[in-house]
């Protein structure tokens, strides 16, 4: 009886003192340290213009209506960033067929107008597919270039100007060696809004 009374008391201090070293401590220990080294990446990444939230570096949001806008990839969360997560159907699944037929389609639509010949076999990837997370906030080079005959249409701007914003706001491959080059949609819509002309 004595050695069971130990054992639980033993198991009693172990699970406190581990509460309230991986539960509390590191937590706020972490937290300090990434308020101190990375207050903006810490905070969200949100964007502010005039004192005024409008979006976050890293999260993706809903363009859509807006012509004079460049447009995000599709998401599969509409662009939440509460609940971020890939569509997770498979490569057979007649659903997952549906939905890249509907964005290819809307795609064409709206950008065909303005690139006169598009075919879908032009159309990047990105711009039918969602992500991993769901609310990527870059596009393609490839997209943005498509996309920049629209918008530079739309706000009556030479299209020479605009394809220098989507050059400006592409950033490089991580570390120059892992993934794509991408266009942050967000950044760049700003960019547009700065110069005055919608």
């Amino acid at each position: 009886m004595n050695g069971l009374r130990r054992d639980l008391t033993t198991a009693a201090i172990a699970i406190v003192f581990l509460t309230l070293l991986l539960g509390v401590a590191y937590p706020l220990v972490t937290t300090g340290v990434a308020q101190l080294a990375f207050p903006g990446a810490s905070n969200g990444s949100k964007v502010e213009v005039d004192g005024r939230v409008v979006g976050s570096k890293l999260i993706g949001q809903d363009f859509k209506g807006l012509p004079r806008y460049f447009q995000s990839r599709p998401s599969a969360t509409e662009y939440s960033g509460d609940v971020t997560y890939f569509n997770n159907l498979g490569p057979n699944s007649r659903e997952l067929s549906d939905f890249f037929g509907k964005q290819l389609g809307a795609y064409l639509k709206r950008e065909r107008p303005f690139n006169p010949g598009l075919s879908a076999d032009e159309v990047p990837v990105d711009a039918t597919t969602t992500s991993a997370s769901g609310v990527d906030p870059h596009i393609s080079v490839a997209n943005a270039r498509i996309q920049a005959h629209r918008v530079a249409a739309v706000r009556s701007l030479p299209l020479s100007d605009v394809l220098d914003l989507v050059d400006e706001h592409t950033d490089g491959r991580f570390l120059a060696l892992f993934g794509e080059p991408g266009v942050n949609v967000l950044r760049l819509n700003l960019a547009l809004d700065q110069r005055g002309t919608e």
